[in-house]
Protein backbone atom coordinates (compact mmCIF):
# COMPACT_ATOMS: atom_id res chain seq x y z
CA UNK A 1 0.00 0.00 0.00
CA UNK A 2 1.55 3.24 -1.15
CA UNK A 3 -1.01 6.18 0.40
CA UNK A 4 -0.28 7.67 3.25
CA UNK A 5 -1.97 7.93 6.01
CA UNK A 6 -1.22 10.12 9.39
CA UNK A 7 -1.12 7.69 12.78
CA UNK A 8 -0.16 8.44 16.24
CA UNK A 9 2.98 6.63 17.01
CA UNK A 10 3.38 8.15 20.05
CA UNK A 11 2.14 9.93 23.36
CA UNK A 12 3.06 12.02 26.62
CA UNK A 13 1.82 14.20 29.18
CA UNK A 14 2.31 16.84 32.26
CA UNK A 15 -0.16 17.92 34.82
CA UNK A 16 0.83 19.90 38.02
CA UNK A 17 1.69 18.79 41.10
CA UNK A 18 -1.04 20.93 43.29
CA UNK A 19 -4.65 19.31 43.49
CA UNK A 20 -7.25 21.36 43.69
CA UNK A 21 -10.08 19.09 45.39
CA UNK A 22 -13.94 19.86 45.82
CA UNK A 23 -13.50 20.18 49.51
CA UNK A 24 -11.08 22.69 49.09
CA UNK A 25 -13.61 24.76 46.21
CA UNK A 26 -16.18 24.64 49.37
CA UNK A 27 -14.33 27.09 51.32
CA UNK A 28 -13.81 29.76 47.93
CA UNK A 29 -17.14 29.15 46.92
CA UNK A 30 -20.89 28.32 47.63
CA UNK A 31 -20.66 24.38 46.28
CA UNK A 32 -20.26 21.33 47.85
CA UNK A 33 -18.31 18.10 46.48
CA UNK A 34 -21.97 15.94 45.94
CA UNK A 35 -23.29 19.22 43.87
CA UNK A 36 -19.88 19.19 41.73
CA UNK A 37 -19.73 15.89 41.38
CA UNK A 38 -23.45 15.01 40.63
CA UNK A 39 -23.12 17.53 37.91
CA UNK A 40 -19.94 17.45 36.37
CA UNK A 41 -18.29 14.39 37.36
CA UNK A 42 -15.47 15.87 38.46
CA UNK A 43 -13.59 14.95 41.95
CA UNK A 44 -10.28 17.39 41.53
CA UNK A 45 -8.07 19.23 38.99
CA UNK A 46 -4.47 19.96 38.50
CA UNK A 47 -3.14 23.86 38.91
CA UNK A 48 -0.13 25.36 38.26
CA UNK A 49 0.65 27.36 41.23
CA UNK A 50 4.33 28.34 40.43
CA UNK A 51 4.91 32.46 39.55
CA UNK A 52 6.53 32.67 36.35
CA UNK A 53 5.21 29.37 34.61
CA UNK A 54 2.80 29.29 32.23
CA UNK A 55 1.19 27.53 29.31
CA UNK A 56 4.30 26.79 27.80
CA UNK A 57 5.96 25.38 30.87
CA UNK A 58 3.04 22.75 30.68
CA UNK A 59 3.71 21.80 27.38
CA UNK A 60 7.54 21.62 27.10
CA UNK A 61 7.00 19.25 30.27
CA UNK A 62 4.14 17.15 27.62
CA UNK A 63 6.53 17.47 25.18
CA UNK A 64 9.75 15.96 26.78
CA UNK A 65 7.88 13.53 28.31
CA UNK A 66 7.08 12.17 24.98
CA UNK A 67 10.24 12.14 23.40
CA UNK A 68 12.09 10.07 26.39
CA UNK A 69 9.56 7.54 26.22
CA UNK A 70 9.96 6.97 22.12
CA UNK A 71 13.46 7.77 22.41
CA UNK A 72 13.08 10.36 19.81
CA UNK A 73 15.87 13.33 19.02
CA UNK A 74 14.05 16.33 18.67
CA UNK A 75 15.95 17.75 16.26
CA UNK A 76 13.83 15.40 14.05
CA UNK A 77 10.55 16.75 14.26
CA UNK A 78 9.25 19.06 11.25
CA UNK A 79 6.44 20.92 12.84
CA UNK A 80 5.17 21.70 16.05
CA UNK A 81 1.71 22.61 16.35
CA UNK A 82 0.57 24.29 19.56
CA UNK A 83 -3.01 23.60 20.41
CA UNK A 84 -4.15 26.11 23.27
CA UNK A 85 -6.43 28.87 24.02
CA UNK A 86 -4.58 30.27 26.64
CA UNK A 87 -1.45 31.09 25.29
CA UNK A 88 1.58 32.78 27.07
CA UNK A 89 1.50 35.98 25.44
CA UNK A 90 -0.86 37.41 22.94
CA UNK A 91 1.11 37.91 19.87
CA UNK A 92 4.47 35.76 20.50
CA UNK A 93 3.50 32.56 19.72
CA UNK A 94 3.77 30.11 22.65
CA UNK A 95 4.43 26.86 20.17
CA UNK A 96 7.39 28.49 18.96
CA UNK A 97 9.09 29.42 22.41
CA UNK A 98 8.02 25.45 22.95
CA UNK A 99 10.02 24.18 19.83
CA UNK A 100 12.97 25.64 20.72
CA UNK A 101 13.31 24.76 24.42
CA UNK A 102 13.01 21.19 23.73
CA UNK A 103 15.31 21.58 21.09
CA UNK A 104 13.07 20.99 18.19
CA UNK A 105 15.48 23.61 15.85
CA UNK A 106 14.84 21.81 12.81
CA UNK A 107 11.17 22.47 12.93
CA UNK A 108 8.70 25.45 12.40
CA UNK A 109 5.86 26.29 14.81
CA UNK A 110 2.63 28.35 15.34
CA UNK A 111 -0.23 28.01 17.38
CA UNK A 112 -3.81 26.99 16.74
CA UNK A 113 -6.95 27.91 18.64
CA UNK A 114 -10.47 26.94 18.49
CA UNK A 115 -11.05 26.74 22.58
CA UNK A 116 -11.91 23.23 23.63
CA UNK A 117 -12.02 21.86 19.87
CA UNK A 118 -8.26 23.02 19.93
CA UNK A 119 -6.76 19.83 19.67
CA UNK A 120 -9.17 17.85 17.61
CA UNK A 121 -8.43 20.39 15.05
CA UNK A 122 -5.19 20.19 15.12
CA UNK A 123 -5.44 16.39 14.75
CA UNK A 124 -7.02 17.13 11.10
CA UNK A 125 -4.18 19.85 10.48
CA UNK A 126 -0.94 18.08 11.60
CA UNK A 127 -2.17 14.77 9.36
CA UNK A 128 -2.71 16.94 6.38
CA UNK A 129 0.52 17.96 7.03
CA UNK A 130 1.63 14.19 7.21
CA UNK A 131 -0.63 13.24 4.48
CA UNK A 132 0.85 15.66 2.12
CA UNK A 133 4.16 13.47 1.90
CA UNK A 134 6.24 16.80 3.00
CA UNK A 135 6.67 16.03 6.40
CA UNK A 136 7.72 13.27 8.72
CA UNK A 137 7.37 13.76 12.02
CA UNK A 138 4.58 16.09 13.38
CA UNK A 139 4.05 16.91 16.94
CA UNK A 140 1.22 17.95 17.93
CA UNK A 141 0.94 19.42 21.77
CA UNK A 142 -2.41 20.38 23.62
CA UNK A 143 -2.04 22.38 26.38
CA UNK A 144 -3.97 25.11 29.10
CA UNK A 145 -3.31 27.06 31.79
CA UNK A 146 -7.08 27.47 32.26
CA UNK A 147 -6.42 28.53 36.10
CA UNK A 148 -4.88 31.65 34.57
CA UNK A 149 -8.19 32.91 33.37
CA UNK A 150 -11.11 31.57 35.70
CA UNK A 151 -12.40 33.62 38.55
CA UNK A 152 -12.37 31.52 42.00
CA UNK A 153 -15.01 33.55 43.15
CA UNK A 154 -17.46 32.54 40.09
CA UNK A 155 -18.76 29.04 41.39
CA UNK A 156 -19.87 27.99 37.66
CA UNK A 157 -16.61 28.05 35.88
CA UNK A 158 -13.74 27.52 38.99
CA UNK A 159 -15.37 23.99 39.56
CA UNK A 160 -15.04 22.57 35.93
CA UNK A 161 -11.56 23.74 34.84
CA UNK A 162 -7.96 22.75 35.58
CA UNK A 163 -4.44 22.64 34.09
CA UNK A 164 -2.60 20.43 31.94
CA UNK A 165 -0.96 19.16 29.10
CA UNK A 166 -0.98 16.56 26.28
CA UNK A 167 1.32 15.65 23.26
CA UNK A 168 1.22 13.63 19.95
CA UNK A 169 3.32 12.76 17.51
CA UNK A 170 1.77 12.27 13.93
CA UNK A 171 3.66 10.29 11.50
CA UNK A 172 3.48 8.10 7.73
CA UNK A 173 1.86 4.84 7.98
CA UNK A 174 1.73 2.54 5.02
CA UNK A 175 -0.84 0.02 6.40
CA UNK A 176 -3.92 2.15 6.30
CA UNK A 177 -3.83 2.75 9.99
CA UNK A 178 -4.21 6.29 11.66
CA UNK A 179 -6.74 8.88 10.81
CA UNK A 180 -9.53 7.61 8.80
CA UNK A 181 -12.20 10.17 8.58
CA UNK A 182 -13.30 13.49 10.53
CA UNK A 183 -16.56 15.75 10.68
CA UNK A 184 -15.34 18.95 12.36
CA UNK A 185 -17.92 22.00 12.66
CA UNK A 186 -17.83 25.37 13.86
CA UNK A 187 -20.80 28.32 14.07
CA UNK A 188 -20.00 31.76 15.48
CA UNK A 189 -23.56 31.76 17.57
CA UNK A 190 -21.52 30.68 20.20
CA UNK A 191 -19.57 33.64 20.43
CA UNK A 192 -21.68 35.48 23.36
CA UNK A 193 -22.04 32.26 25.31
CA UNK A 194 -18.46 31.35 25.97
CA UNK A 195 -16.05 33.97 25.84
CA UNK A 196 -13.60 36.02 27.27
CA UNK A 197 -14.40 39.88 27.16
CA UNK A 198 -11.50 41.99 27.18
CA UNK A 199 -8.12 41.83 26.18
CA UNK A 200 -8.46 41.73 22.50
CA UNK A 201 -9.27 43.76 19.42
CA UNK A 202 -12.67 44.45 19.99
CA UNK A 203 -11.98 45.59 23.81
CA UNK A 204 -8.49 46.24 24.84
CA UNK A 205 -7.07 46.11 27.98
CA UNK A 206 -7.49 48.84 30.04
CA UNK A 207 -7.65 49.91 33.90
CA UNK A 208 -11.05 49.61 33.59
CA UNK A 209 -11.34 46.22 32.21
CA UNK A 210 -9.28 44.96 35.10
CA UNK A 211 -11.38 47.18 37.37
CA UNK A 212 -14.60 45.44 36.11
CA UNK A 213 -13.40 41.65 36.00
CA UNK A 214 -13.07 41.42 32.08
CA UNK A 215 -10.30 38.88 31.55
CA UNK A 216 -11.74 35.77 33.21
CA UNK A 217 -13.50 33.38 31.07
CA UNK A 218 -17.78 33.91 31.84
CA UNK A 219 -20.31 31.49 29.79
CA UNK A 220 -23.99 30.83 29.69
CA UNK A 221 -23.85 26.93 31.45
CA UNK A 222 -27.46 25.64 29.89
CA UNK A 223 -27.13 26.98 26.90
CA UNK A 224 -23.49 25.78 26.28
CA UNK A 225 -24.32 22.31 27.60
CA UNK A 226 -27.54 22.46 25.12
CA UNK A 227 -25.31 22.88 21.91
CA UNK A 228 -22.37 20.73 23.60
CA UNK A 229 -25.21 17.40 23.99
CA UNK A 230 -26.73 17.86 20.56
CA UNK A 231 -23.41 18.67 18.63
CA UNK A 232 -20.96 16.27 20.06
CA UNK A 233 -23.50 13.76 19.51
CA UNK A 234 -24.78 14.04 16.47
CA UNK A 235 -20.39 14.43 14.97
CA UNK A 236 -20.15 11.33 16.50
CA UNK A 237 -23.22 9.42 15.08
CA UNK A 238 -22.65 10.90 11.98
CA UNK A 239 -19.06 9.83 11.57
CA UNK A 240 -20.31 6.02 12.53
CA UNK A 241 -22.80 6.10 9.73
CA UNK A 242 -20.70 7.75 6.93
CA UNK A 243 -17.74 5.14 7.88
CA UNK A 244 -20.69 2.22 8.07
CA UNK A 245 -19.48 1.61 11.46
CA UNK A 246 -21.41 -0.06 14.39
CA UNK A 247 -21.37 0.06 18.13
CA UNK A 248 -19.41 -3.38 18.00
CA UNK A 249 -17.09 -2.24 15.40
CA UNK A 250 -15.64 0.76 17.56
CA UNK A 251 -12.90 -0.26 20.53
CA UNK A 252 -13.04 3.12 22.49
CA UNK A 253 -14.74 6.17 22.40
CA UNK A 254 -12.07 9.60 23.27
CA UNK A 255 -14.70 12.39 24.16
CA UNK A 256 -13.77 16.13 25.15
CA UNK A 257 -13.77 16.06 29.41
CA UNK A 258 -15.92 19.11 30.12
CA UNK A 259 -19.18 17.47 31.92
CA UNK A 260 -19.88 13.74 32.47
CA UNK A 261 -23.75 14.31 31.22
CA UNK A 262 -22.51 15.25 28.31
CA UNK A 263 -20.17 12.22 27.61
CA UNK A 264 -22.72 10.43 28.85
CA UNK A 265 -25.25 11.37 26.06
CA UNK A 266 -22.25 10.96 23.53
CA UNK A 267 -21.69 7.27 24.50
CA UNK A 268 -25.38 6.79 24.56
CA UNK A 269 -26.19 8.08 21.09
CA UNK A 270 -23.66 5.71 19.68
CA UNK A 271 -25.00 2.82 22.03
CA UNK A 272 -21.62 2.51 23.83
CA UNK A 273 -20.73 0.14 26.74
CA UNK A 274 -19.53 1.88 29.25
CA UNK A 275 -16.41 -0.23 29.47
CA UNK A 276 -15.19 1.26 26.24
CA UNK A 277 -15.70 4.98 27.41
CA UNK A 278 -12.62 6.59 28.09
CA UNK A 279 -13.29 9.08 30.80
CA UNK A 280 -10.21 10.99 33.53
CA UNK A 281 -12.07 14.06 34.30
CA UNK A 282 -12.72 12.82 38.12
CA UNK A 283 -8.71 13.75 38.04
CA UNK A 284 -8.36 16.81 35.81
CA UNK A 285 -11.47 18.37 35.39
CA UNK A 286 -11.81 20.34 31.85
CA UNK A 287 -8.06 20.76 30.55
CA UNK A 288 -9.22 22.44 27.52
CA UNK A 289 -6.81 21.47 24.86
CA UNK A 290 -5.28 19.03 26.93
CA UNK A 291 -8.18 16.68 27.41
CA UNK A 292 -7.92 14.62 24.47
CA UNK A 293 -4.64 13.67 24.38
CA UNK A 294 -3.93 13.62 28.27
CA UNK A 295 -7.58 10.46 27.58
CA UNK A 296 -4.89 9.16 24.96
CA UNK A 297 -1.72 8.75 27.39
CA UNK A 298 -3.90 7.88 30.10
CA UNK A 299 -5.45 5.06 28.22
CA UNK A 300 -2.87 4.22 26.00
CA UNK A 301 -2.00 0.78 27.94
CA UNK A 302 -5.15 -0.50 26.56
CA UNK A 303 -4.51 0.39 22.72
CA UNK A 304 -3.96 -1.95 20.33
CA UNK A 305 -2.49 -1.76 16.88
CA UNK A 306 -5.86 -1.54 14.47
CA UNK A 307 -8.18 -0.68 17.88
CA UNK A 308 -10.90 1.85 16.28
CA UNK A 309 -10.78 5.07 17.85
CA UNK A 310 -13.83 7.70 18.02
CA UNK A 311 -12.22 11.09 19.28
CA UNK A 312 -15.29 13.99 19.91
CA UNK A 313 -15.29 17.64 21.37
CA UNK A 314 -17.05 20.09 21.56
CA UNK A 315 -15.68 24.05 22.17
CA UNK A 316 -16.59 27.86 22.50
CA UNK A 317 -17.29 29.93 19.25
CA UNK A 318 -18.77 27.23 18.97
CA UNK A 319 -16.70 24.70 17.38
CA UNK A 320 -17.58 20.96 17.47
CA UNK A 321 -16.70 17.41 15.65
CA UNK A 322 -15.32 13.75 15.70
CA UNK A 323 -12.29 11.74 14.64
CA UNK A 324 -12.36 8.36 13.32
CA UNK A 325 -8.52 7.12 13.98
CA UNK A 326 -7.31 3.36 13.43
CA UNK A 327 -4.46 2.94 16.64
CA UNK A 328 -0.99 1.88 14.93
CA UNK A 329 0.84 0.49 17.70
CA UNK A 330 1.01 -1.50 20.59
CA UNK A 331 2.41 -0.37 23.65
CA UNK A 332 5.97 -1.80 24.83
Amino acid sequence: MNTITAAITAVGAYVPDFVLTNKALEAMVDTNDEWITSRTGIKERRILKEEGKGTSFLAIKAAQDLLAKANIDPLEIDLLIMATATPDMPVAATGVYVATEIGALNAFAYDLQAACSSFLFGMSTAAAYVQSGRYKKVLLIGADKMSSIVDYTDRSTCIIFGDGAGAVLFEPNYEGLGLQDEYLRSDGIGRDFLKIDAGGSLLPSSYETVRDNKHNIIQDGKTVFKYAVTNMADSSELILKRNNLTNENVDWLVPHQANKRIIDATANRMNLEDSKVLMNIEKYGNTTSATLPLVLNDFEHLFKKGDTIILAAFGGGFTWGSIYLKWAYDKK
